[in-house]
């Protein structure tokens, strides 16, 4: 899926760089999503926009990475506040 992107932030800031893939997750392909998309993986090439959805985490990126190859991609799980948890959960 493509959307419209302002400039993404330089390349070795990695705040800078989750500040915006996050505020693009949200801007661009939050209102996208439907129901059913709950825990899938969202790939996002923060330099176009394009996103891909899946529910694995690897196919979604290389599906991004198979059209858009250069992508900086960035990872978000659908209705959870991160990606991944590292680390032992109770």
């Amino acid at each position: 899926m493509e959307a419209q992107m302002s400039t993404a932030p330089a390349r070795g800031d990695l705040d800078e760089f989750a500040t915006f893939a996050s505020a693009a997750y949200e801007r661009l392909v939050k209102p996208k999503l439907q129901p059913e998309d709950h825990g899938k993986f969202v790939a996002i090439d923060v330099d176009t926009g394009d996103f891909e959805i899946d529910e694995k985490d690897v196919n979604a990126a290389l599906r991004l990475r198979a059209r858009r190859p250069n992508a900086r991609a960035w990872l978000e799980r659908v209705g959870y506040p991160t990606a991944y948890v590292i680390g032992a959960r109770r």
